[in-house]
């Protein structure tokens, strides 16, 4: 697709959203817009599903309600985008940067996000179960409400970031960001006077030399 079709395309989508006479919704399925320009192209609800956007910089796109199930987005830059209710099923958003994305209800599920960049971003009610998101960096994430189910973050980065307290939140992790939990479990059991000194004494046991361990 050449640059010139790429516009006209943006403009006549513009247009149906804006309910214009001739206006017509964004089919882009399978389309190769591997490294384009769409930096604050507005394609909500638009038809992406399968496409090639490796390397694309959707930097602040609003992607709401996007069709982008099975697409590649591959180091793509999607910092500050929105993509709040898209369809990112089996997505690859490896090495991706999210940064400050606002993922909020997205469909995540399958995906692959390892070692995407979503530090601060909005996954509120995100659906990640069985998600890849190994190595990922989730510092400052807003987790609340999101399905993790399944999901792999092994060597991901949970610092400062909200995690879910449900059935939901049942995900894979490794010793890392298991001892920071238990370190903060610790810290509970402590400064609620729960008396099982043996538990306690063997939660410390383990989480020594946690990350954080001598700023906690």
């Amino acid at each position: 697709m050449t640059g010139e079709e790429l516009k006209n395309l943006l403009e006549c989508h513009k247009s149906w959203l804006t309910h214009i006479q001739g206006g017509e919704r964004a089919n882009l399925r399978g389309a190769n817009l591997r490294g384009a320009d769409l930096w604050g192209a507005d394609l909500q609800g638009a038809d992406l599903r399968g496409a090639d956007l490796w390397g694309a910089n959707l930097r602040g796109a609003d992607l709401w309600g996007a069709d982008l199930q099975g697409a590649d987005l591959r180091g793509a830059n999607l910092r500050r985008a929105n993509l709040r209710g898209a369809n990112l099923r089996r997505a690859n958003l490896r090495g991706a940067n999210l940064r400050g994305a606002n993922l909020r209800r997205a469909n995540l599920r399958g995906a692959n996000l390892r070692r995407a960049d979503l530090r601060g971003a909005n996954l509120w009610g995100a659906d990640l179960r069985g998600a890849n998101l190994w190595g990922a960096d989730l510092q400052d994430a807003n987790l609340w409400g999101a399905n993790l189910r399944g999901a792999d973050l092994q060597g991901a980065d949970l610092d400062f970031a909200c995690l879910p307290l449900w059935c939901g939140g049942q995900f894979k992790a490794d010793n890392k960001i298991c001892k920071q939990l238990v370190a903060h479990v610790v810290r509970i059991m402590e400064l609620s006077g729960i008396d099982e000194p043996d538990l306690i004494t063997a939660m410390n046991e383990y989480k020594k030399g946690w990350h954080r361990e001598q700023e906690f």
